[in-house]
């Protein structure tokens, strides 16, 4: 298969895109104002503990409290009872696996983990693991041998990443090297700093993808902003300098991602209606507590039977659903309405198409076999918020049928509409016409958009402007 990176930055976003043979498969989107937190770890303050709950919340200096679950709380294994585990008002370094999620604070844990290219580090653990994907027994075998020596002059625990297949010794021991030189300046960081403090900052979205994508089937990673190229040939020349001649920079005229046909593809992404090759559709339903995914042949019928018409359009959707749920970052309990099929063989073939599709996720997925009424259930790991509640707001004309662009999204349009225009040195002002809805979001920005491009703005409100349009004004 053949992986594609493309990123995109902007004054206000940067967009990271991975193709698979052409087709967009996911999409990491990380803006200036909604600070990412995953991973980040924390000199938090325990806040409170709530035994009938297992529980425990923490304030990290986020705002919300952060949720611990008394299995997450590193204590000795013999201990039981959650109030001798942690006390009230006492620090403890804590590490987000779980972003917040509308009015839900963010998860966190005690057991932290480092990830790097090949390894992920746990400082607090025994144990090691190999990626269940490394099927090769052989290969299995040999970098086991190589971490299990390694264990014996450093603490703690190792997992070893599918990247790590065919990866050399000493690569190995330079990885886990750098991982534990880090841990113990994050330990030394912790004690210096105040309490409610970030300890530790996450890599940002760019780093992330080449630490968890950059592989040998990645042929090309296509960036459009140099002062990003840079920083990525520098960070690349650390941890995969053989991956070098892979990273080239995008000059053309076109938005690079209109030009791989990205933005059409994440504007589709707007419609809970996802179109399938064969005329059929799937309708996907998102509420917080589960997904429902509905599958419908539409115009396509098979020249043979009914049945033969359901199973074609039942594998199709599986491989669909699949991406989807990836590019979409829907999490949680997903159930599938497959269309009928009487036959068992075809209902297990399209078990098999799913579980087969869903393989290439890094989230953790548990599929069910299909039920008597043709339905599959499942689950999603998802660490941060689907791309519905990133993007946009709740259409209040459908109520959830669709999705209308975020006042965010505006913004950033609009932002990056005018430095297309390169206005250099403009001594007049600039008209932005929006509709009422959006325009106090606005106004609370004048001052960054003078920031920005070093020109006064007048923010006006229209109620002839559609609320995702704007009108852009040269005074």
């Amino acid at each position: 298969m053949k992986k594609e990176i493309i990123v995109n930055r902007t004054l206000e976003e940067t967009k990271v895109a991975v193709l698979e043979n052409g087709r967009l498969f996911d999409l990491f989107i990380e803006r200036r104002e909604s600070k990412k937190i995953l991973n980040n770890i924390y000199k938090g303050k325990v806040q409170n503990i709530v035994p009938a709950l297992g529980s425990v919340f923490v304030d990290i200096g986020f705002g919300k409290s952060a949720y611990l679950d008394i299995d997450d709380i590193i204590a000795p294994r013999d201990e039981k009872n959650i109030e001798n585990m942690v006390k009230i008002g006492q620090d403890i370094m804590v590490q987000v696996y779980k972003e917040p999620i509308n009015t839900k604070g963010p998860k966190v844990t005690m057991d932290i983990s480092l990830p790097g290219r090949l390894l992920v580090y746990m400082p607090f653990s025994s144990n090691i693991g190999i990626s269940k994907n490394i099927e090769n027994r052989q290969e299995y075998d040999r970098l086991k041998g190589i971490v299990t020596e390694l264990k014996k002059d450093i603490p703690g625990g190792i997992i070893v990443r599918t990247e790590a297949e065919e990866a050399t010794e000493v690569e190995i021991k330079s990885e886990i090297k750098y991982l534990t030189r880090l841990w113990t300046s994050i330990v030394g960081r912790f004690k210096d700093i105040k309490p409610m403090s970030l300890v530790h900052r996450d890599l940002g979205v760019v780093f992330q993808t080449i630490r968890d994508y950059f592989s040998d089937d990645v042929v090309l990673m296509h960036i459009d902003s140099q002062r990003e190229l840079k920083d990525v040939i520098d960070f690349v020349k650390i941890v995969s300098p053989e991956f070098l001649d892979r990273i080239t920079f995008y000059d053309g005229k076109m938005s690079i991602f209109k030009a791989y046909g990205i933005e059409e593809e994440i504007n589709r992404l707007r419609s809970n209606k996802a179109k399938l090759h064969s005329g059929g559709y799937i309708i996907i339903q998102e509420a917080e507590s589960l997904c429902a995914i509905d599958v419908n042949s539409g115009k396509f019928t098979s020249k043979s039977t009914q049945e033969d018409t359901a199973a074609i359009t039942n594998l199709e959707a599986a491989g669909e659903v699949a991406r989807q749920l990836r590019l979409r970052n829907i999490g949680g309990i997903i159930v599938i309405d497959f269309i009928d099929m009487k036959k068992a063989a075809n209902r297990q073939k399209v078990l098999e198409k799913l579980r087969e599709a869903t393989k290439g996720d890094k989230a953790k997925i548990k599929i069910w076999p299909i039920t008597r009424l043709g339905l599959i259930e499942m689950t999603r790991e998802r660490k941060r918020e689907s791309l519905f509640s990133l993007l946009g707001d709740t259409c209040p004309v459908c109520r959830g049928l669709g999705l209308v662009l975020s006042k965010e999204s505006i913004f950033i349009n609009v932002c990056d509409e005018i430095e297309q225009l390169k206005i250099g040195v403009y001594n007049g002002k600039i008209k932005i016409k929006l509709n009422p809805d959006v325009v106090e979001y606005f106004k609370e920005r004048k001052l960054r958009l003078k920031e920005l491009f070093n020109v006064e703005f007048d923010i006006k409100s229209s109620t002839e402007v559609l609320r995702e349009e704007y009108q852009i004004i040269f005074e």
